[in-house]
């Protein structure tokens, strides 16, 4: 049976605010159903708080319309993300003050309050659960859509599986992929790849050609942001099993979801400044199609997959892909820009039990 997904449009009729996003979202919340299961409840709101100059993330006016209908509604809330001290979210104007709620590290301002939960897929062995996020009662997953160099793409499921657990279980499911292979005669020591590492994991053992690449595994996450900045391809993975990888990342998805009572999680994608990288990467690139809205549902996988589709090729904004990048003809925009099939993920996703990709679209304007 198909999932409902509520989708209020960017598109407005007139110069109102109430033909707003942020108004519509109000409207969209409303009409969700949520008011009833989080009247009395600890709400753990998980988005991604950016980093560096990055400014495509949510926008604060839509995180205040939610927490304040969450408060109206009798629940009580805080904002929470991975490694958000270092982050520096005010700069973003996500802000105790700003949002009236408290805006939290999931695993505690040293990085070491989890849950350990064990599984077994191959090298997959442990998800470390956010302790925030496992101590909540209810869960919105409040995702900014966009490209993803590893994922293929961003959404919901990237926002649980990475964002609500540590290092330590982002590593394995990185790890599904392969490791680091450095091909010295390729190298040309530009060190692109040193500032794009967030976990300074990598350096070169000497000054000039004379140095060779060097990873320290303990902080890798295998998020391959020095692969990608490479203009020369000398960083690559030494395997890519795209389909283990995606199922790690379902695994881990439904081990953060098993912690929570059956209708306690809702799924919020905002599609706007959709680019073609993660909000992780410290940087804002222009948006690689028009703003589309903001779907929501009850099913991740149906907001997922309703989220994919509204994202059109033929609606790509030139400017939005790398100057010089050809992009590869094949499939969706972002598995054209990635060479990854974003539709891959949704599959794993159905596999665990997590919902279907099938859904109705309900227009709320």
């Amino acid at each position: 049976m198909p999932a409902d997904v509520l989708f209020t449009p960017m598109a407005y009729s007139r110069y109102e605010a109430s033909q707003t996003l942020p108004e519509k979202f109000s409207r969209l919340l409303k009409k969700s159903g949520l008011a009833a299961k989080i009247r009395g409840k600890k709400v753990a709101i998980k988005m991604h708080v950016g980093d560096g100059v990055t400014y495509s993330t949510i926008p604060p006016v839509f995180v205040c319309k939610l927490v304040d209908f969450i408060q109206k509604s009798g629940g009580s809330c805080f904002i929470t993300d991975h490694y958000v001290s270092r982050r520096h979210p005010e700069r973003r104007g996500y802000t105790d003050s700003n949002l009236n709620c408290p805006v939290l590290d999931c695993c505690g301002y040293f990085g070491k309050y989890y849950y350990t939960k064990n599984v077994d897929f191959k090298t997959f062995k442990h998800v470390d659960i956010a302790g925030l996020i496992h101590d909540a009662d209810f869960l919105i997953d409040f995702s900014h859509v966009k490209g993803h160099g590893s994922c293929g793409y961003g959404g919901a499921c990237k926002n649980i599986a990475m964002g609500c657990v540590t290092d330590r279980t982002r590593h394995q499911i990185h790890g599904l992929e392969g490791g680091l292979v450095w091909d010295q005669d390729k190298c040309i020591h530009c060190h692109q790849c040193l500032p794009a590492c967030n976990h300074r994991a990598n350096s070169f053992s000497a000054e000039g050609k004379a140095g060779e690449y060097q990873v320290d595994y303990h902080n890798c996450t295998l998020c391959q942001h020095c692969v990608k900045v490479c203009p020369t391809n000398a960083i690559t993975l030494d395997s890519h099993d795209y389909a283990d990888f995606q199922m790690g990342m379902a695994i881990s998805t439904k081990t953060v979801l098993d912690t929570f009572e059956p209708g306690n999680v809702y799924y919020i994608n905002v599609l706007t400044s959709i680019t073609a990288v993660c909000d992780c990467w410290g940087l804002t690139t222009p948006s690689l199609v028009p703003d589309i809205g903001i779907m929501a549902s009850n099913d991740i996988v149906a907001v997922e997959r309703a989220s994919l589709d509204a994202i059109k090729m033929e609606d790509l904004i030139p400017v939005g892909i790398p100057q010089g990048f050809e992009l590869t003809g094949k499939g969706h925009l972002f598995e054209q820009l990635h060479g990854k099939n974003p539709y891959i993920q949704l599959e794993a996703l159905e596999k665990v039990g997590l919902g279907n990709q099938e859904y109705q679209l309900i227009t709320i304007s």
